[in-house]
């Protein structure tokens, strides 16, 4: 296990050498700082972990600003502040967070049928789904063909005309079911018609570049930024998968072509679609999307949307058992609202998404408190409740 790097620390701009050693990053030195550098040079030390990144802002600040570990063993590449890390579905709340911008300026709005941006989406009983019901995964379409490949998955168009063409599989609004895959296909079809630009460029014009965090908070990766993409790695993410019975729902909406694994994370073809169910970020750069969203829409200088979007964006839509996950959930506009889970990470009125293998990012706007977590080693989750725990201890802000 390496030594915690408190008797000699870093300056605020050194980078993580070769030897994957803990170092700071923009935060100040404080409490958080240290006892986040410390975990998590024992567990990269130990190899529990592979690399890690973890940042946290409060009221408008940084407060945690830490990363350790290797993004690629194989190669010898240290984790840095600013490598990329494929987080999953934690993109889902990047996405959300992109919609509600776009509301707010008046380009979408949550009750507008999908068929007014999308004629051919208008079939089979389809033709007054919302765009808020895609968000909140009620809109009865989370099913894949059994048989999807990647290769088919990763054809947009191709896969989002098949879309058009099924009938949804309940009532849309009536109840509620995870959309895994389907939610990027639906957005980024939405996205494309409403506004004339595809999902990545309106991330970058709209919501990361406003926020300076263009390079930091992608929905693929563009080939100038391939080099700084870390490698997905197995700890234990594929077996848990493996192990749900054959029959269980969720394989409808991930089929097993296309299980969410390092396998598929590491394919080249897999980064280079702009597909919005995921993310591709740095930690700092989820942390700085959600300070603002703690902050009510506005932080550091920079306002993406007002309070009253954001509200509405991130209160309860819907609760109650999730139809392809089985768990009880609440969701909002594309945000996971609370944490129903046997070690919560989110407090009760915090909103954010997670990701398979254990990223996550969230806000807690009642503490103005953001929290990011993204790690290239796929495990089952627990050390974003861990580290988040740690880190609202010390700013006095735990339990309340």
């Amino acid at each position: 296990m390496e030594t915690p790097p408190e008797a000699a620390h870093p300056a605020p701009e050194d980078v993580a050498d070769d030897s994957g050693a803990v170092h700071p990053g923009t935060a100040p030195d404080t409490p958080a700082q240290r006892r986040v550098e410390e975990i998590l040079a024992e567990l990269t030390g130990s190899g529990v972990e592979a690399g890690v990144q973890v940042a946290a802002w409060h009221d408008g600040e940084a407060v945690v600003d830490a990363w350790a570990g290797t993004a690629d063993a194989a190669e010898g590449r240290p984790m840095r502040p600013d490598t990329l890390v494929p987080a999953w579905s934690t993109g889902k709340g990047v996405a959300a967070a992109l919609v509600a911008v776009l509301v707010d300026q008046g380009v979408l709005a949550y009750d507008t049928p999908v068929a007014r941006y999308w004629p051919r989406f208008a079939t089979a009983g389809k033709e007054r789904i919302t765009v808020g019901q895609v968000l909140g995964h009620t809109a009865g379409l989370p099913h894949l063909p059994a048989d999807v490949t990647p290769e088919r998955l990763l054809d947009l168009p191709a896969m989002a005309d098949w879309i058009a063409g099924q009938r949804p599989r309940w009532e849309p609004g009536s109840v509620f079911g995870y959309h895994a895959w389907t939610y990027g296909v639906l957005l980024a079809e939405i996205f494309r018609r409403a506004t004339g630009r595809t999902c990545d460029r309106l991330l970058r014009e709209e919501l990361a570049g406003p926020l300076g965090i263009g390079d930091e908070l992608l929905f693929h990766v563009p080939g100038h930024l391939a080099s700084r993409v870390a490698t997905c790695d197995d700890g234990g993410w594929a077996a848990r998968l493996e192990r749900m019975p054959p029959g269980a729902p969720f394989f409808t909406c991930v089929p097993r072509g296309v299980l969410p694994v390092a396998e598929l994370g590491n394919r080249d073809d897999f980064r280079r679609t702009a597909l919005p169910a995921n993310g591709i970020m740095t930690a700092r750069g989820a942390a700085r999307l959600y300070a603002v969203l703690a902050c009510g829409g506005e932080s550091a200088g920079v306002r993406l949307l007002s309070a009253a979007t954001l509200k509405e964006a991130t209160r309860g839509w819907v609760s109650g058992v999730d139809r392809m996950m089985g768990t009880t959930c609440t969701m909002g506009g594309g945000f996971v609202i609370g944490d129903s889970g046997a070690k919560p990470v989110r407090p009760p009125g915090a909103f954010g998404h997670s990701g398979s293998g254990g990223s996550t990012a969230f806000a807690d706007p009642a503490h103005r408190f953001s929290f990011a977590l993204v790690k290239n080693r796929m495990t089952v989750p627990g050390l974003d409740t861990r580290l988040a725990g740690v880190i609202r201890s010390a700013l006095g802000i735990a339990g309340d």
